[in-house]
């Protein structure tokens, strides 16, 4: 019973080290980052209206992925790509809730 235990802890480990990150973590680094301050400038509304108008170009995971290390770059942000996937996983599971793949 015990190696059965062990076994199942070691056949884990892996899907653990591939786990999408945490949007709470992304959350953080919105917020340190300011991110939707200068989104809400653009939208004139209230915080989140950029992520939910109807005219929105994220329609897909890879389209959000690319539009947040689009701002990362352009912003001279020196965000990380495991940073860029967290901020991506929190607007995704707070605004956009679009399949992951």
């Amino acid at each position: 019973m015990v190696v059965r235990a062990a076994a199942c802890v070691f056949a884990c480990v892996p899907l653990i080290a591939i786990a999408s990150p945490a949007a709470s973590e992304g959350h953080k680094l919105v917020q340190a980052h300011m991110c939707e301050t200068c989104h809400q400038n653009k939208v004139y509304g209230p915080e989140g209206t950029i992520y939910t108008r109807k005219d929105h170009k994220v329609t897909s995971w890879a389209k959000l992925r690319a539009q947040v290390a689009g701002c990362s770059s352009q912003l001279n942000l020196g965000l990380f790509p495991e940073e860029e996937e967290q901020i991506a996983t929190y607007l995704n599971e707070t605004y956009y809730k679009l399949p992951v793949k």
